[in-house]
């Protein structure tokens, strides 16, 4: 996953192309398994990659101890519910 200034604005991509993370993260939100991403994207976009992305965004959102990292996550949470 890499942020260049001349790709998609800085937003977070898969390296070699101008797949922005969020989208692989909201087709999992959406129940889309690994598998299927990574056919949907023409094997651009590997499954370890997606994998990789699914790490990254727990261990930004989850703190060592499995609570939440930021407190306006839970506030927002709330609102959500």
């Amino acid at each position: 996953i890499v942020a260049d200034p001349k790709i998609c604005h800085v937003k977070p991509t898969y390296k070699g192309t101008r797949i922005i993370v969020w989208q692989i993260l909201e087709a999992l939100g959406k129940g889309e398994s690994l598998d299927e991403l990574a056919k949907s994207w023409g094997g651009r976009v590997s499954r370890d990659a997606i994998l990789e992305t699914i790490r990254l965004a727990g261990s930004n959102l989850l703190d060592g101890h499995g609570r939440l990292r930021h407190r306006h996550i839970s506030r927002v949470s709330r609102l959500a519910a």
